[in-house]
């Protein structure tokens, strides 16, 4: 699953970032409205959690620009005001939920997780392969009786791409939906160290290389 944050305060943005990927989300940050406008018109975003009071564009007319474009991500505002017209017209205009500034972090993700539900992303808690069992909800990964422990990265790249069974994925896409994109990845080969790792522990047929086009899991 991947999630953009669009909040001007670093530290927020960042603490928020951290506790979603330790949750194995992959999250994409911008700091400004127009930057996150362009992050959320250009990539695949399954859920945008959205400050109101931004630089720039403020987030009601980034909220407002996407719904016009037909853009149909679940969409969390984020603010500190807690005026009643203020929370109605951040719904009118296309808004999903909305959390007023402070929060919990675990309300945070307990409003996340009830979006993608809501949108239809985690319907199944459960996806599998051949002997290979993963719960979105715990997180949990098994092969037969046994637990394998992932780690955040190695659990968000298999779910991605057991969420994409049979069709293979590049890796600027890869790197797009587990490391959000982040340009210091471009040109490593994270992504093939990962995969290697998830092989190790899932065996070497969990994951497939199509030479040419990237990585999938095969079709049972």
């Amino acid at each position: 699953m991947h999630i953009l944050v669009i909040e001007d305060q670093q530290k927020l943005a960042d603490n928020i970032r951290q506790f979603l990927e330790l949750e194995r989300y992959a999250v994409t940050v911008a700091h400004d409205g127009k930057d996150g406008l362009e992050k959320a018109m250009t990539h695949e975003i399954d859920l945008l959690i959205l400050d109101i009071n931004l630089p720039g564009l403020d987030g009601y007319a980034v909220c407002s620009m996407l719904r016009q474009n037909k853009k149909n991500m679940p969409i969390l505002m984020l603010t500190a005001r807690g005026q009643q017209k203020e929370i109605v017209h951040g719904l009118n205009i296309g808004a999903d939920d909305y959390l007023t500034k402070p929060f919990e972090l675990d309300e945070l993700l307990a409003r996340v997780r009830a979006l993608l539900r809501r949108n239809g992303k985690e319907k199944s808690p459960t996806l599998a392969t051949g002997e290979i069992l993963l719960d979105t909800n715990t997180r949990e990964v098994r092969k037969g009786e046994r637990k394998v422990d992932l780690s955040p990265k190695e659990y968000a790249l298999f779910e991605f791409l057991l969420r994409n069974k049979g069709t293979a994925q590049d890796r600027p896409k890869i790197i797009e939906h587990v490391w959000g994109g982040r340009d210091e990845l471009l040109f490593s080969q994270t992504v093939d160290v990962h995969v290697a790792y998830v092989r190790r522990k899932l065996g070497k047929k969990a994951i497939q290389t199509v030479p040419g086009k990237g990585y999938l899991v095969p079709v049972d």
